[in-house]
């Protein structure tokens, strides 16, 4: 007879190979053609709102590994609340406008030698930002992301661009928009001013050179003795470009300066650093004369190293001792902590470099140099005329354009700002930051400090692409033209006609007719700059979440990477509190950077870039999904092929699992064949106490976004407590008792709880996945529901267990560790094969004896899967004995068991059955054959 065929052998469809490449585009389309999102839309309505806002990536290029990242994130996130009971939205958006798109554009007209006016390029820039949404949805898509696909929000819709103007129009009616001539980060390749998100900083080889500023007049007691034609201040400075700007020797009115005399010349410098400047200046002797605070100093005049000029000596309280001499050389028109020094005194915001970065012709020596080439060229200047101290070459981090990565520098040119301080915008976003909820926590501080810190926000860009600065400027007495009724019009255009029309029409068509100047001028002249896109997508609360009758404000969260704390979570900050006083998000998260497996940065240039279709092509978007959930991702995160092949091995692992549950629930009617819970095997109900701690787990770390904690519990829960503990125990039951017995019948409900709820668990990271296993599934629990997505989460609140039995099963786990380590040893020497081959003596300490009552010999061969356990008092006069060092007292020997292999369940047996027929099988087999066929 054979006996495989009386076993209950495991049967399914669902494939032990994923091939995802293949089964993932396949749901997609399932989950398409069914509307799948609109139909989760619809079944959570009147449910709790949570408002998730995703900040708009750029439209610009395929989608790279902090895309993918980002997004993945978002949607773990969303399903997450969904599977709450929330009513959590997922509506995309892109930032569609800035130079970018411009300058790709432009280079393209360049190469055909072609020249078009400004509204041709603003078209051509609106058509490549459309192709790259489109590009970008199809690949965010094909990540498993669910999200309002058809109806994103783009920072060119004309909705959205009469946003912009209406928010910016509040900003201007409240007095909250100057234009002034200050120091700005400007792009000398691109020719416009940069915001401080668009600077990145990276090492740069720059002089380094100590510079002689000749004293003139007016130095005060004590200092007044010495000779001033040979007394000179000692600046330092990285940037000799500047000096032709140099307006100033700034001091610090709190410490000691000293003049120190060496090679026959004496320099002022701060005392704190004389010891290491002249170690420096490779000068031996030298003598102090005399020493006072830097506030005696104040309002000596020195002249200009190389240029018939002053430059004044002034007070600061931005010097430090950090490096350099403790005098700073001063630029009004080239630094933000001089201009506001300079305007203290009264100087002029001095800037003689063009927007090419080019010195303008009436710089003397210089004039038509471009500010870079200069260098060389103003320290042999300095040489020649004896005020060159020192110089050398130093290699440190230096501000560059993130756009075309090259230097750029500061220069003063008029632009629009946004003051900080006027109406008390700094202030009150500080205290907003204080009640925003920042994960990880060190986000505020990093927040907070660029905030406190920031200067006034440029918000004007001289460039094509983006939304006008819709200001009119009365020709006549220059004041803003402040109206309400203007930017109602202006609004209303732009809602009709897009920002193009802005570009093409005169002041005079742009305005309602009769508008006049409070100076009674009719004359206006419009403005031509386009607003920083950093205010446009900082109004996308306004935009999206303010707007949208199915949301509300503010949102609940923001996620970004951490580059935004001085970006988007920035601006939007800033854009919020200006108009409304109010912070637009309840809590903020964001996430690191993707590295390569050595933990650098990915970039072309270094050939380590892994793109996410290479990804998906080669393993699939669930393991793609499960990397993202494996690390720490508030920390920057390594990717590399070596890790990638570790998680599809762990993806293997935990989709064998379901294949286990399924296997073995073919012959399951979840209506009609559960048994209750509380008359549920022990072994049975303990698994599920088991999973009710993971469960448990993982929702808290759903609750807390750390989903790392799920990957590390989800699996090992799949490959220890169930793949080498409970189904390694249970496969024999599973298999060998008669398929309608009440111990089997026991074993398949646990099987099921544990399909139905693992598979809800892990639908928000292993999205397609837990899908397929859905499609799969018994059917009580997908009535009604096509998609595992559309469930909510599990209620384990209902599982209680006894602490007695959770005891007991505590015991006996750690007493199957014992065992197997003994068995272990005992297959080292060859003695067994297989488990089954053996038989355990053991003898039990006291505590363990006590919490099985011994009640459990009969049961413990099925535990430690071997054909016979037992119970002896002492193992003294035997050989080989294993003595456990976790349970004191226990002592493990196995033997080789002897009697005959069951041909049906492969345990040994020493009693033969009664019948001819039957003498290959274990009793237990014959009386299981026999129940099954009565």
């Amino acid at each position: 007879m054979d006996y495989k065929e009386t076993l209950n052998l495991p049967q399914t469809d669902f494939p032990m190979k994923a091939n995802l490449t293949r089964r993932e585009p396949e749901i997609l389309a399932r989950w398409e053609s069914e509307d799948l999102y609109g139909e989760i839309r619809k079944q959570s309505r009147g449910k709790p709102k949570f408002v998730f806002h995703d900040g708009p990536p750029y439209a610009n290029g395929h989608i790279h590994m902090g895309h993918a990242l980002n997004k993945i994130l978002k949607d773990f996130i969303v399903k997450i609340m969904t599977m709450k009971g929330y009513d959590a939205t997922f509506i995309p958006g892109w930032d569609c406008h800035g130079l970018p798109i411009e300058h790709q554009v432009t280079k393209k007209l360049k190469e055909k030698k072609l020249t078009p006016g400004k509204t041709e390029v603003r078209k051509l820039c609106r058509e490549y930002a459309d192709g790259f949404v489109s590009i970008q949805r199809d690949e965010f898509i094909r990540l498993g992301v669910f999200a309002d696909w058809n109806k994103p929000y783009l920072t060119m819709d004309y909705s959205y661009e009469a946003t912009i103007v209406r928010e910016f129009g509040k900003f201007v009616m409240s007095g909250q928009v100057y234009q002034g001539l200050k120091p700005v980060h400007w792009c000398t390749s691109c020719q416009t001013a940069l915001a401080e998100a668009e600077v990145e900083h990276a090492d740069r080889s720059s002089p380094s050179i100590y510079v002689k500023f000749p004293l003139k007049s007016g130095l005060p007691p004590p200092f007044d003795f010495l000779d001033k034609n040979k007394t000179f201040f000692v600046i330092w400075t990285t940037t000799p470009w500047t000096l032709p700007a140099n307006l100033a020797v700034c001091l610090h009115p709190d410490f000691q300066y000293a003049a120190g005399e060496m090679s026959g010349e004496v320099y002022i410098v701060a005392d704190d650093r004389l010891p290491t400047l002249v170690e420096e200046w490779g000068i031996k002797d030298y003598k102090i004369l005399e020493k006072c605070e830097g506030k005696e100093l104040e309002h000596a005049v020195c002249r200009h190293p190389f240029i018939d000029r002053d430059s004044k000596v002034i007070l600061g309280g931005h010097v430090t001792l950090e490096q350099g001499t403790g005098c700073v050389h001063t630029a009004p028109g080239h630094g933000q902590d001089d201009y506001v020094v300079g305007n203290k005194y009264g100087l002029e915001t001095y800037n003689p470099v063009d927007d090419a970065g080019v010195f303008v012709p009436e710089v003397e020596h210089f004039g038509g140099q471009f500010v870079f080439k200069a260098n060389p060229l103003i320290i042999d200047k300095l040489r020649e005329n004896g005020n060159l101290l020192a110089d050398a070459t130093i290699q440190h981090s230096y501000p560059h354009c993130w756009r075309c990565h090259k230097p750029i520098i500061f220069r003063a040119t008029r632009q629009w700002f946004i003051p900080m301080d006027k109406n008390g915008l700094r202030e009150k976003a500080l205290s907003a930051i204080d009640r925003v909820k920042w994960i990880p926590s060190w986000g505020k501080e990093r927040i907070y400090s660029m905030v406190e810190n920031r200067p006034d926000w440029c918000v004007s860009r001289q460039r094509a692409w983006g939304v006008p600065i819709t200001i009119f400027t009365c020709v006549e007495c220059k004041k803003i033209l402040q109206s309400e009724e203007v930017f109602r019009h202006i609004v209303e255009l732009v809602e009709k006609n897009g920002a193009d029309f802005w570009f093409e029409k005169t002041a005079g068509e742009l305005l309602p007719s009769g508008v006049r100047c409070s100076c009674g001028s009719e004359k206006f002249a419009k403005e031509n700059d386009i607003l920083d896109v950093w205010f446009d997508s900082g109004v996308s609360h306004a935009a999206v979440v303010e707007n949208n009758s199915q949301l509300q404000w503010p949102a609940d969260l923001y996620l970004e990477g951490t580059d935004q704390h001085r970006g988007w979570f920035h601006s939007s900050l800033l854009e919020s509190i200006g108009t409304r006083g109010k912070e637009p998000y309840k809590a903020v998260l964001t996430h690191g950077y993707v590295v390569d497996g050595k933990g650098k940065k990915m970039s072309k240039s270094a050939g380590n870039v892994i793109p996410p279709q290479k990804i998906i092509d080669q393993f699939g978007a669930d393991v793609l999904r499960l990397w993202v959930a494996s690390e720490n991702y508030r920390e920057d995160i390594r990717l590399s092929q070596e890790i990638l092949k570790r998680l599809t091995e762990a993806y293997r692992k935990i989709r064998n699992t379901f294949r286990y549950f399924l296997g073995n629930l073919n012959d399951f009617d979840p209506q009609n064949d559960q048994v209750p819970i509380n008359d549920l095997m022990e072994i049975d109900r303990y698994i599920l106490y088991r999973y009710k701690l993971l469960a448990d787990k993982i929702l808290t770390a759903y609750e807390n976004y750390e989903f790392h904690v799920f990957y590390q519990s989800f699996y090992k829960f799949c490959v220890v407590d169930l793949s080498n503990f409970y189904f390694d125990i249970l496969k024999d039951r599973l298999y060998t008792f008669p398929r309608l017995s009440q111990e089997r019948r026991s074993g398949q409900t646990a099987l099921y709880i544990l399909l139905r709820d693992m598979a809800k668990l892990m639908a928000p990271v292993l999205s397609f996945t837990a899908e397929e296993v859905w499609s799969h599934m018994p059917q009580e629990e997908t009535s009604g529901k096509k998609s595992v997505h559309q469930s909510l989460f599990p209620d384990v609140s209902q599982y209680h267990f006894e602490d007695e039995l959770i005891g007991k099963w505590e015991m006996l786990v750690a007493l199957k560790g014992e065992v197997s380590k003994a068995l272990e040893l005992c297959r080292k020497d060859k003695v067994i094969g297989h488990s089954l081959d053996a038989v355990v003596q053991l003898v039990l300490p006291d505590n363990i004896r006590t919490v099985l009552k011994n009640d459990f010999e009969d049961d413990l061969k099925f535990i430690f899967i071997v054909s016979q356990v037992d119970l002896v008092n002492s193992l003294e006069n035997e050989t080989g004995v294993y003595k456990s060092e976790e349970l004191e007292g226990l002592q493990v020997l196995s033997k080789r068991m002897g009697g005959q292999k069951c041909e049906r369940c492969w345990n040994y047996f020493l009693e033969s059955a009664q019948t001819t027929e039957q003498a290959n099988i274990c009793p237990r087999c014959v009386n299981n054959l026999q129940s099954a066929t009565a």
